[in-house]
């Protein structure tokens, strides 16, 4: 799992909303056929004809005690059928992982929302919803849910529970004081409508090109993870007591008790700290999140079968450990304890301690297409308040020329294990907005030509300490700031670039600082520099590109410019004409449904963003992922916050080989 302060994304191919019937044919038909309700027909759940039977042997009991209504029963009109990747698993066992801070199971198995990613990641797939239609030029969205379909207490999902979630809790300033921006389109907020108990329909004033990523992303699991037959009890609009019944379990307030009960969906901690919390996921919660663990045990109603017509999921349970001490997580995991682990451990320099002990430990590597364009990024905040240092940082030729003043070889050899390559902040070859120009452009390390490029840009005035001085007479020295704990590399790297930017004159200063701290003062522009990642380089680019044009606080680059785009030019200061023509292609973007114009327009961004060079990159990431060897059905994956990795890689399908 990648850093998610600053995460978002798209998807490789993506499934536009277009207006007419022709396309409300066509996008009917794709969400039918990406993944099959049911093999060779609709009327009923698949029946099980494999030797494992249609349950698990320990629901089966449940049932034959009468604890339990059939599986038929608790399975919905039409399951979703998933297709094994290698072949169909067996039930029984578990699952144990880790996570490096207290937080939920969402990017393990938490992704269960209207739409999805396919597997692959390129292209949305029906979940939730067994279908949608896309009418009106992008601008309305009607889903048809599962009719069925249950929560993990028994009790009914319908479109009651949708509308609960955007009217009641999304829409309530007390629970959510900020609308979330992507439920709008033309700065107003969608329509909701409850069609029947299986249907509904978004209506936006203009067309949401995006609307169908941003359900598959981790912004739409909001929509599916709230109860209201549980919930509505704690809500003050639906109970009048709310207020009184907050008070009798020791909470300040109704708002403060409901969201403590789950009320914030999954991306917050109350769900997993409730046991009693109902959820649509493959495993519900037994022993709440307290401390370092988290036990997850099957859900006897989950809606999705094999094509053997045998519920779903295959293990038993998923305990998540919390291990904040990078050296115990590495060791257990070379114990064999954990599979997938967080890539936090997966660490370049600890692949070496890995690969000698994989055979003892009974796991091996797998495969993992990370969507990061870089181990490590330096951006230079072109909105800096010192305006004699923002002149120099706006200066193209001083970033061209610092870019070519990085050994990226040797920091390639002496940090990355001699894995990777020289990179811009640019998208990746595996991506469908791979461009070559800004990905490899001044990364040939060349002392000679960053001293001109810095003689010619005018800096060639130096001090007693042999350190160029820019327009006011001062030396260039600035401060980079590091959030600490994000990746252990980047204080090597941060040396490494402080001593390669000495010899050509300018002085670099480190500040390492609490994360907190670090994105308290970029999001309001207190940084002169900082050291970060690259993101958002496969079919993220383009809905989240904030690395490539100044989007909102996240792009780093330039904090002002950015926050005037997210603003709506109410905040922050108008950017110059290049980056402004940005804006206005991606402002076009987001209400153009054809996908083909969407690349054409992103790819004029992306020249923008070459013309430019913005920031400086050092090297592109490799990734792996430890899987042990009995533990079946994991295939080849991306990684990025909106892909959340492994959950759509449908952990439900996983199973211990015996």
């Amino acid at each position: 799992m990648d850093h998610t302060s600053l995460k978002a994304g798209l998807t490789r191919r993506q499934l536009l909303a277009t207006g007419g019937a022709a396309f409300l044919a066509t996008t009917s038909a794709t969400a039918c056929d990406a993944l099959s309700t049911r093999p060779g027909g609709n009327d009923g759940p698949p029946k099980g004809n494999g030797a494992k039977g249609m349950e698990a042997p320990s629901l089966a009991q449940q049932v034959k005690a009468g604890k339990l209504p059939p599986v038929k029963e608790r399975l919905p009109k039409e399951p979703l059928v998933v297709r094994p990747v290698e072949r169909m698993g067996t039930y029984g066992g578990e699952w144990i992982n880790c996570v490096t801070e207290l937080a939920g199971g969402y990017e393990y198995f938490g992704y269960e929302q209207l739409v999805g990613w396919d597997i692959e990641w390129t292209k949305v797939v029906p979940m939730v919803a067994k279908s949608w239609e896309v009418s009106d030029g992008g601008r309305s969205y009607t889903f048809t849910l599962r009719e069925g379909m249950r929560w993990s207490d028994g009790e009914p999902f319908t479109a009651d529970d949708v509308v609960f979630a955007y009217e009641n809790v999304l829409s309530d300033k007390e629970l959510y004081p900020d609308f979330p921006a992507w439920l709008t389109s033309g700065g107003e907020p969608a329509e909701l409508e409850k069609v029947d108990d299986y249907t509904c329909r978004f209506s936006f004033s203009e067309p949401h090109a995006f609307f169908l990523q941003r359900l598959a992303s981790p912004d739409g699991i909001i929509l599916t993870s709230l109860p209201k037959h549980y919930l509505q009890e704690f809500h003050k609009k639906l109970n009048p007591d709310a207020e009184q019944v907050a008070k009798q379990e020791g909470n300040s307030s109704w708002a403060e008790l409901f969201l403590a009960k789950g009320g914030a969906g999954l991306l917050d901690l109350g769900p997993w700290q409730n046991a009693d919390f109902p959820t649509l996921l493959a495993w519900r919660v037994a022993t709440p999140l307290a401390g370092d663990r988290l036990v997850v045990e099957r859900n006897p109603y989950y809606w999705k079968t094999d094509p053997e017509g045998s519920q779903l999921p295959y293990l038993d349970r998923v305990v998540v450990e919390v291990v904040q001490d990078a050296e115990v997580a590495v060791l257990r995991t070379t114990e064999g304890r954990y599979t997938l682990p967080p890539s936090d451990f997966l660490t370049p320099d600890n692949k070496p301690v890995f690969a000698r002990e994989r055979e003892s430990g009974g796991y091996h590597f797998a495969p993992l297409v990370t969507a990061d364009t870089n181990y490590t990024t330096v951006a230079f905040n072109m909105t800096v308040e010192d305006p004699a240092l923002r002149e120099v940082f706006q200066n193209r030729d001083f970033r061209i020329a610092l870019s070519h003043a990085i050994d990226r070889d040797e920091i390639i050899t002496a940090v990355y294990q001699r894995q990777g390559e020289s990179w811009q902040v640019a998208p990746r070859r595996e991506g469908d907005f791979f461009h070559e120009t800004l990905a490899k452009q001044y990364t040939e390390f060349d002392m000679a030509k960053a001293n001109k490029l810095l003689d010619d840009a005018g800096f060639t005035e130096r001090n007693g300490d042999d350190i160029r001085l820019r327009g006011d007479g001062k030396p260039i020295r600035f401060t980079v700031e590091i959030p600490i704990g994000f990746d252990p590399t980047w204080p090597d790297v941060a040396e490494m670039v402080q001593g390669y930017w000495k010899s050509v004159g300018v002085q670099l200063d480190i500040n390492p600082e609490s994360t907190d701290l670090f994105f308290e003062r970029t999001g309001v522009n207190k940084h002169q520099a900082v050291l970060y990642s690259g993101e958002n380089g496969l079919y993220d680019a383009i809905l989240d590109p904030k690395w490539y044009l100044p989007l909102n606080a996240g792009s780093l680059f330039a904090t002002q410019w950015g926050l005037w785009y997210d603003s709506g030019g109410e905040g922050g200061e108008k950017p110059p004409a290049q980056p402004l023509r940005q804006m206005e292609l991606y402002d076009e973007i987001k209400v153009t449904p054809d996908e083909a114009r969407q690349r054409e327009l992103f790819m004029q961004i992306l020249d923008i963003a070459q013309q430019e060079f913005y920031l400086i990159g050092t090297v592109l990431p490799t990734r792996y992922n430890i899987v042990q060897n009995d533990f079946m059905n994991v295939p080849k994956m991306p990684d990025s916050w909106i892909y959340p990795d492994p959950a759509p890689a449908r952990p439900e399908q996983y199973f211990r080989r015996a």
